[in-house]
């Protein structure tokens, strides 16, 4: 039978002809090396010589004195001649894009350049049969991608006898291209392959024509920050919270909050992926990068986002066997743990991965309050403890199925479940009147099963549905009223903290949802996406006080939002990987199905449907004029959904508003990256970024009512210029980072809400904000692979006004001061392969300045916290 199968010349010659186009080396890669800043993943390019010439088996410089060595074939597994091509005599030449893993196996096959007739699959299906000598980054293994062609040749018809031939073919078998042939050996000799190994994805994503910033969390995982900390302190985002851990969080891109950023696990939306408490509390220590697209959003995650998106990436290996597990402890009876852990059954594709966490907070410091003295009854500033600020969550996950078969890139079902309970101190945002009893719920179980697979002719499909049920409780019965000291110094005419009547509130969510990514790429240098993402939401509620009957009858009405996104993407990528665009077209359906309560003292409701279609187009565009300067350009007409909770409410906090519309603005981006990482000054980084974002109709929280409820600002413009710097010393002993952003955020409307604060600020947000971080370190202090780092960060927040500007008397006008806080951090790591330990110390609020983040609401001061974490 005829066979394809790689085409060489001599021992490696040929097609795996490696041309090693920007090696990703991490400075602080696992595989070795020693740990650098976060984020500074250094480019190693280096030219190795062709395989079979002189020399082109020795590893090759990279940057900083690094030795890459591309991955060597070890065993070719035959190809399947496809039948009806062997019947047309027809031949061809399949480009694939290999992940090798550390250990050599084929972990990924991805046809990159198509030819059809059958040699896609077959060529695809014998790359995943191979094995290869894994690639090595100063002698020792680590992953690698590159591309190589597989040549499918038929066997010349044998001379006749007439000839003198003995009817043996004399020209090589099937499958091995002879040297005067076109082979893949002669035609990939001008075309670069690349290898890429840990961190090349992120570095990918950063000089791609998107408007992103990534983070990667290595440096991260082993402090004791949470995730909202590591946000804030990337320029553009504010991260504002009402307390301490497990509190209620504002979060802004850009000047845009909340809803009007879309949030996302592994492209699943955050709150139906096992994570209902904000983007704040999701473990640092299960997410590998984060990635912030800014007021442009790719077409594949399906989203209406108005300001943006933050995508958390969990660990995308598959290969072998892999455990990780960390422990915190902080003030204020703080306790967080995180366990993960990966195996992959080679012979059979069977992957299972399990995670999980757990976090408790007593919360319990001291704030500067108000309280009654005993004796005159006059009020006096006093120092109490919060009392009533408790939180805890647990969660699990398990995802089982089957990685790189013939069949499936990827078949992984994943369950989830996550509890958790947070005791209210006060109102949201004002911390005026303790609450002592106020408790409110999230459990919310759910699945996903997700398949992907290349299906041929430069088509890749990626398709996932899911299902959450979330319930969440309110419970508000004391009829205590509470002092700051945890007393109760008198009884309610009527039960009730937060709100009277009292309310024993339980809400059920049933959330589908799903997402179908079809790529195709016709040349290397175009590729044409198409993605669909429907979602719907149902809720219902029911009130368990029987002397809440208004509330049962609220809560009992039929409520159910159904979101359809359609958008169309073609990127395209030439001279040379200079110049790089991607347009977009998106499509919005909205049909919101409600009943509300009338009038009246009888309970009858009335239908409250809308539908609602919109259209978004945007483009992203990236120019390189050298290896270490690129600019990007970004623009897109964006439209956002109202969200369930701003329609319907929380359940808790916020009432309806079933009258909410969508949300529309024009995005810009407009910015340049110096990269010169190997200078004999060090490495230096430069970014600078201008942004604008003209919004309609913006949808914003009224903490003004009692209780709140979303309402439109008819036009806003944020305009404003965010710059990072950096500077990693030779050796990497020293490492200065920095940034700063100015917001100029106003309403630009006399229509509507608000309307006589034309031209002003928007009201209770930061506009200038800035970052700094500092890092001295040493290596092999106590150990050949060990690490030890001091690192200082600080964070500045100008004083801004709580309300509108033009709004009462300037003197009297409440605004929060600024504000100055500094965190230090002391940091060892330690490896012994395949292990790696570290343990770190770290202070927040160094000074123990006062700090807030809502006009009132005080966050807490000096805190003390150590980390252990363990990977192997």
């Amino acid at each position: 039978m005829a066979r394809g199968r790689l085409a060489l010349r001599g021992p490696l010659a040929g097609v795996l002809t490696f041309l090693l186009l920007g090696v990703q080396a991490p400075a602080r890669a696992q595989e070795g090396g020693m740990p650098g800043p976060a984020g500074d993943d250094r480019d190693a390019s280096v030219r190795a010589p062709a395989a079979g010439s002189p020399g082109g088996e020795r590893s090759s410089p990279g940057a900083g004195g690094r030795h890459v060595e591309p991955p060597q074939l070890l065993e070719l597994a035959e190809a399947e001649y496809p039948h009806e091509a062997r019947a047309a005599r027809r031949e061809g030449d399949v480009v694939l894009k290999l992940l090798i893993d550390a250990t050599g196996r084929v972990a990924e096959a991805e046809v990159a350049r198509p030819v059809g007739h059958g040699f896609d699959e077959a060529a695809r299906a014998a790359a995943l049969r191979s094995r290869f000598a894994p690639a090595r980054r100063d002698g020792v293994p680590v992953a690698a991608r590159i591309l190589y062609s597989y040549a499918f040749r038929l066997p010349q018809e044998p001379p006749s006898s007439a000839e003198g031939g003995t009817g043996v073919a004399s020209t090589p078998p099937a499958g091995i291209a002879p040297p005067s042939a076109k082979g893949p050996g002669q035609a990939n000799n001008a075309a670069p392959v690349e290898v890429t190994v840990r961190g090349a994805e992120a570095e990918r994503l950063r000089q791609s024509a998107q408007a992103i910033t990534v983070i990667e969390t290595e440096e991260a995982q082993r402090r004791t920050a949470d995730m909202g900390e590591v946000l804030a302190r990337t320029a553009g985002i504010s991260v504002r919270r009402s307390a301490g851990l497990g509190s209620w969080a504002r979060f802004s891109l850009n000047g845009l909050t909340e809803d009007q950023i879309r949030f996302f696990l592994d492209g699943v939306p955050l709150a139906l992926a096992g994570y209902p408490f904000g983007i704040s509390n999701v473990p640092v220590n299960l997410i590998e990068r984060i990635e912030i697209y800014r007021g442009v959003v790719p077409v594949r995650f399906g989203a209406d986002a108005l300001g943006g998106a933050i995508n958390l990436v969990t660990d995308p290996d598959v290969r072998g066997t892999h455990g990780a597990a960390s422990y915190e402890i902080g003030s204020y009876d703080t306790h967080r743990l995180t366990l993960s852990a990966r195996h992959l059954h080679e012979p059979s594709g069977f992957f299972a991965r399990v995670g999980g966490f757990f976090d408790y907070a007593k919360n319990d410091y001291p704030v500067d309050v108000t309280v009654a003295d005993e004796r005159t009854g006059r009020l006096r500033p006093a120092r109490a403890y919060r009392f009533h600020d408790a939180y805890r969550a647990a969660g699990a996950s398990a995802e089982l199925g089957f990685v790189n078969r013939p069949w499936a890139r990827r078949l992984l079902l994943r369950a989830f479940v996550t509890d958790g309970d947070k005791d209210q101190q006060h109102k949201q945002g004002r911390m005026d009147i303790p609450y002592g009893e106020v408790t409110n719920g999230e459990l919310s179980p759910g699945a996903t099963l997700q398949y992907a697979q290349g299906l041929g002719r430069g088509v890749a499909l990626d398709a996932l549905v899911g299902y959450t049920l979330g319930r969440g409780t309110l419970l508000d019965v004391s009829d205590c009223v509470y002092d700051w000291f945890g007393r109760c110094v008198r009884k309610r005419t009527r039960p009730g903290e937060e709100q009277s009547p009292p309310r024993d509130q339980v809400f059920w969510d049933h959330s589908g949802l799903g997402r179908l990514n079809l790529r195709y790429r016709p040349h290397p240098e175009h590729a044409l996406q198409l993605s669909l993402s429907p979602t719907f939401v149902s809720r219902t509620g029911e009130e368990r006080r029987p002397d809440n009957p208004q509330a049962r009858a609220r809560l009992s009405a039929e409520r159910s939002l159904f979101t359809w996104v359609f958008g169309v993407e073609h990127q395209l990528n030439v001279l040379d990987d200079r110049l790089e665009n991607s347009f977009f077209v998106k499509d919005y359906v909205q049909m919101l199905r409600a009943k509300e309560r009338l009038p009246g003292l009888d309970v009858r409701f009335g239908r409250r449907d809308r539908d609602t279609h919109r259209v978004g187009v945007g483009d992203g565009l990236r120019y390189r004029f050298s290896e270490w300067l690129y600019a990007k350009a970004s623009y897109e007409w964006a439209t956002r959904l109202p969200r369930p909770d701003e329609v319907f409410g929380d359940g808790a906090m916020i009432v309806a508003n079933l009258g909410l519309s969508p949300e529309t603005s024009h995005n810009g981006n407009l910015g340049f990256t110096i990269d010169a990482r190997d200078t004999p000054s060090g490495a230096w980084r430069l970014d600078a970024n201008g942004f604008l974002r003209a919004i309609d109709r913006l949808i914003v929280l009224d903490n003004h009512t009692q209780p709140s409820t979303y309402v439109h600002v008819t036009g806003a413009r944020s305009l404003g210029i965010e710059a990072v710097a950096g500077w990693t010393s030779p050796g990497e002993y020293i490492a200065l980072d920095g940034n700063i952003t100015y917001e100029d955020f106003r309403k630009t409307s006399d229509e509507g809400n608000f309307a006589g604060s034309e031209g002003e600020r928007m009201p209770n947000r930061p506009w200038l904000v800035a970052n700094g971080s500092a890092r001295v370190q040493l290596q092999q202090l106590f150990a050949p692979r060990d690490t030890i780092s001091l690192t200082w960060d600080t964070r500045y927040v100008h004083e801004f006004y709580v309300g509108w500007a033009n709004v009462g008397l300037r003197e009297s006008k409440a605004k929060l001061p600024s504000q100055l806080l500094h965190s230090l951090a002391l940091t060892y790591v330690v490896r012994d392969a395949p292990r790696v330990v570290s343990f770190t110390i770290e202070a927040h609020n160094l000074t123990d300045a006062w700090a807030s983040d809502f006009h009132g609401v005080q966050r807490p001061g000096r805190t003390l916290s150590s980390k252990a974490t363990l990977e192997m």
